[in-house]
């Protein structure tokens, strides 16, 4: 008896082997987060909805194929095949956190080494004439604020208006700025990006070397993520560097920080109203003051409060106050806070104009 039960584990277990070397990984292509908007605006990748897997005791652990997406191999093939960096890592990830070694070989077999990944981490050192800084402020704000990213934005206010009260209630954070947060990162999601993300942080764990440490650690925190949220961790999508949703999040920050704010048992940041959540959280976490100011036009003086931003007609010169520090803890660059505040304040002016006034609906 005990001898036909283990002919049977056996055929079982050469049937998920051969289902999960059937299919070969799509490359995936390379975009940059925060272009403009004349990039193409197909729908985006989103999760399957219909393929959770069952949580259990099993998912993703003791059983080798217990996966109901066909992941499973004695042992590791592909690109990575002789990398002793990833056979390290896997063993990392079943020793620490209880993955499956042959699921994770399976994984890994399927892993593509994306070159333009190592090329846009590792660009050659520039060797040529310092470039002007003179109008770098004009130049970058131009990139934001502009008549499609106000309308866009307005559209998106408009389309999840009970998901961005409720939210800027819950978490204490005006609700101008979850917008302007999700124009910048995404142009309110016509820009998730369109790599894999699991591709990409292999890439730049194993294939690069500058931050390498860095993405090993969102590795993990990706595989993490995708059990619990129970992902086909080849199915999402998002920049270069592993950002995910119409918030960029770094699967470490969607552990930390993303929330299920739809109440559908997934926290699934290409949901606009748990990735409008999940950025209230963000900034709340962070430590929003609401209603408090951002920043105000100021003169030059000798105070740390004060930024200088260059413009071709001169430099601006800008008082910051706590809130323009949160934002700088999603971006830490000045540019990009000012471009997150100013879109914030526009988008909120012609919301105003076209939808609040009469609508019984209040924006303070």
């Amino acid at each position: 008896m005990a001898n036909l039960i283990y002919k049977r584990i056996s055929k079982l277990a050469l049937v998920a082997l051969l289902a999960g070397c059937a299919s070969e990984p799509v490359p995936h292509q390379v975009e940059e987060l925060k272009s403009s908007p004349q990039q193409s605006e197909a729908p985006p990748a989103r999760y399957p909805q219909n393929r959770r897997i069952q949580q259990s005791p099993d998912s993703y652990g003791k059983s080798p194929y217990s996966s109901s997406y066909g992941y499973g191999a004695y042992k590791l093939t592909g690109t990575y095949a002789n990398s002793p960096a990833i056979r390290s890592f896997i063993q990392h990830m079943v020793s620490k956190q209880g993955f499956s070694e042959t699921y994770l070989n399976g994984l890994f077999s399927r892993a593509n080494r994306l070159d333009s990944v190592i090329r846009l981490e590792s660009p050659a050192p520039y060797t040529g004439p310092s470039k002007p800084q003179l109008g770098s402020w004009t130049r970058y704000r131009n990139k934001f604020l502009t008549d499609a990213h106000i309308s866009n934005g307005v559209e998106f206010w408009r389309n999840n208006a009970d998901a961005i009260q409720q939210a800027s209630a819950t978490y204490g954070v005006d609700a101008e700025y979850i917008v302007g947060i999700i124009g910048v990162e995404t142009y309110f999601g016509k820009n998730f990006g369109k790599t894999c993300i699991i591709d990409a942080l292999t890439t730049l764990s194993f294939d690069t070397s500058r931050r390498a440490k860095y993405f090993t650690s969102e590795l993990e925190n990706f595989l993490l993520m995708t059990r619990d949220e129970g992902f086909d961790p080849r199915q999402p999508q998002g920049s270069w560097a592993g950002a995910m949703g119409y918030g960029q999040f770094m699967p470490s920050s969607f552990r930390k920080l993303a929330v299920d704010f739809n109440n559908d048992g997934r926290r699934d940041l290409w949901h606009p109203k748990d990735a409008v959540g999940s950025v209230a959280n963000y900034f709340s976490r962070s430590g929003w003051q609401l209603h408090s100011p951002v920043t105000k036009r100021s003169g030059p003086a000798n105070d740390d409060a004060v930024i200088e931003l260059s413009t071709y007609e001169g430099n601006e010169f800008w008082r910051v106050y706590p809130n323009f520090k949160v934002i700088k803890k999603y971006n830490n660059s000045n540019k990009y806070a000012m471009a997150v505040h100013q879109l914030a304040q526009a988008i909120k002016q012609k919301y105003q104009q076209t939808y609040a006034a009469g609508s019984g609906y209040s924006i303070n």
